[in-house]
C-alpha cells in the first residue's frame, strides 16, 4: 500500500513513466521504513513468544497483548523497538526486492516493445516475484539473523556490532545464513501470491 502510493506520487500520476532502479529503491525504502515503524513491536513480541523455553504454566508471556504490556513495563518503548537498527538495514531487502521486480517487468515489456505498464500473464508475475525474492534474500538475509538474535532475550549482546562480531567469531559466514533454505521455502510461495494479488488489485 505504502509502496504503490509513494511510487505513484513520484511518477506524478503518470504510470507509464519509468522510475529507474534508484527511484524504485527509494520508493520501496520509504514504504519499508513506514512499515517498520508500525510493525517492529509485533516482531519483538513474535520472537519472544516463539523463543519461550519454559513450560506453559510458568511462561513469561501469556499471549500477544500480555507480552506487549510486560515488555513495555519492564523495558520501556526501547524494548518494543529492539532490533530496529538492523531492521532499518533490512529495509534494503524490500527495496532490492521491489526494485528488482519492477525492473524485470519493465525490461520484459521493453523487450516486447510494449508500454512499461502493460499487464502481464499470471505466470510472468509469479516468475518475476520469485526471482526478485531470491535475489533480495541472498543479499540481505544476514540482517534477519542479527535482528532475531538481538530480539531474543535469552542471549545478551551489547548492540548490533557485538552480535555481528560474536556470530562471525563462533560461526563464521554460515552463522549469518542459518535457516535460509527453510526461509526461502516458506516465504517464496507467499510473496509470489502477495505480489500477484497486489498486481490484480492495482490493475
Amino acid at each position: 500500500m505504502f509502496y504503490n502510493t509513494i511510487k505513484t506520487f513520484i511518477q506524478g500520476g503518470n504510470t507509464t513513466m519509468p522510475l529507474g532502479p534508484t527511484m524504485n529503491m527509494l520508493a520501496a525504502a520509504e514504504s519499508g521504513i513506514l512499515t517498520l515503524l508500525l510493525t517492529n513491536p509485533i516482531w519483538v513480541v513474535k520472537t519472544r513468544l516463539c523463543l519461550q523455553c519454559d513450560a506453559a504454566s510458568s511462561a513469561e508471556y501469556r499471549g500477544m497483548i500480555h507480552a506487549l504490556g510486560q515488555i513495555y513495563k519492564e523495558e520501556g518503548i526501547r524494548g518494543l523497538y529492539r532490533g530496529f537498527v538492523p531492521g532499518m538495514l533490512g529495509v534494503s531487502h524490500g527495496a532490492i526486492q521491489f526494485m528488482t521486480y519492477e525492473e524485470l517487468k519493465n525490461a520484459y515489456n521493453e523487450y516486447r516493445k510494449l508500454p512499461i505498464d502493460t499487464k502481464l500473464a499470471t505466470t510472468e508475475y509469479l516468475a518475476f516475484a520469485a526471482v526478485s525474492k531470491l535475489i533480495a534474500a541472498a543479499a540481505t538475509y544476514p540482517y534477519q539473523v542479527v535482528r532475531a538474535r538481538l530480539q531474543d532475550h535469552h542471549h545478551r549482546y551489547n548492540g548490533t556490532w557485538d552480535c555481528i562480531k560474536q556470530t562471525w567469531r563462533y560461526e563464521r559466514m554460515r552463522g549469518f545464513y542459518k535457516g535460509l533454505v527453510p526461509y526461502l521455502v516458506h516465504v517464496t510461495p507467499n510473496i509470489c501470491m502477495v505480489m500477484l494479488i497486489w498486481e490484480k488489485l492495482t490493475s
